[in-house]
């Protein structure tokens, strides 16, 4: 089928990482997807598959051929002019919203949403919410992911990339937003030989030196599938918003989620909500997050129990549901 995926780049690569990575998953299981995307610029350094031309965000009135496979990713509002093409030829339209533990993503994955004003009242959109369990629509993970994991040699990795790590030094990425503790992380890191690749241009605290022990790397922006791998390289990774989380959780190793933080802190709730799956010490996640008052420790997660943790909740989560299964079989007219 053809598949028209629009996506809006808020205030940071998330979204589009999220979209590029569904449609390259898409086009791999021969589906044709059309990407529509306000700013096309981070798909240049993550990589996007030559299959996929992203095409530019349609203007208010104008009317764009659609696929058979409609997708309003993340509550984008498509222009009047897509709306009228959607209600003229009425594909599949699907509301794909963000990932979230929280109990009302059983309650509202798959449900219809009539559209009642507008170019478009008299569709129907059905709710698409990823998520953990499997009465949602589960996580993205493309088909080769699993054997790329179990072949990947970290060393080697770190080599042909001229980041050859020293012996017996702790490796620890670092992606988060403006606001993280910072400085606590230096501090927490410095208890033993420690290297912190610092990802996504984030500048570290420069009015003090360095712990002894502790160096650090900045990165460039990596693709996605160096990304990906240095998740895989890591004891410990620092990720944020939603692809990077997803993807540190993929990689089955310890780590800590800087959440986006909202004006209403509904993001407390959601926090919670996924740490009361998780399971395992919270004080950490909490004061990484601005949610707790004692300082970071950080000993904890590089400890066997965590590291078991994070290999048992990969496990887990490979035998939920797969989300570009849930969207095709929707496509395909099943159940999911």
């Amino acid at each position: 089928m053809r598949w028209s995926l629009f996506c809006r780049v808020i205030d940071n690569h998330g979204d589009a990482g999220f979209c590029l990575r569904l449609a390259r998953e898409l086009v791999a299981r021969g589906e044709t997807v059309q990407l529509f995307i306000d700013d096309a610029s981070a798909l240049r350094w993550m990589q996007a598959d030559a299959r996929i031309e992203p095409l530019p965000w349609p203007g208010e009135a104008e009317q764009p051929a659609l696929g058979e496979v409609l997708i309003e990713a993340f509550g984008c509002e498509l222009p009047s002019g897509v709306q009228r093409v959607a209600a003229r030829d009425r594909p599949l339209w699907i509301n794909l919203e963000y990932l979230s533990a929280e109990s009302y993503v059983e309650r509202s994955h798959g449900l219809p949403s009539p559209v009642l004003s507008g170019p478009a009242a008299g569709c129907v959109k059905r709710f698409c919410y990823p998520g953990f369990t499997a009465r949602t629509g589960g996580l993205l993970r493309e088909r080769g992911l699993q054997p790329a994991w179990q072949a990947h040699d970290a060393q080697a990795w770190w080599r042909e990339r001229g980041l050859a790590a020293l012996p017996d030094e702790r490796q620890v990425s670092l992606f988060a937003y403006p606001g993280a503790p910072l400085d606590e992380l230096l501090s927490a890191l410095a208890d033993a030989p420690t290297r912190l690749l610092v990802c996504g241009g984030l500048l570290l605290p420069s009015q003090h030196p360095l712990p002894a022990g502790l160096r650090v790397q900045i990165l460039p922006w990596l693709s996605q599938a160096d990304y990906d791998r240095l998740l895989w390289s890591c004891d410990l990774n620092l990720v944020r918003g939603e692809d990077s989380f997803v993807r540190a959780q993929w990689a089955g190793r310890p780590m800590l989620w800087h959440i986006y933080e909202q004006d209403d802190d509904a993001h407390r709730a959601k926090l919670a909500a996924f740490l009361d799956l998780y399971g395992g010490p919270r004080s950490d996640w909490l004061r990484w997050n601005g949610l707790a008052e004692p300082p970071l420790d950080l000993k904890a997660l590089f400890g066997s129990e965590a590291r078991r943790r994070a290999s048992a909740w990969r496990d887990r989560l490979l035998q939920g549901p797969e989300l570009a299964d849930t969207l095709q079989a929707w496509a395909m007219g099943k159940s999911q």
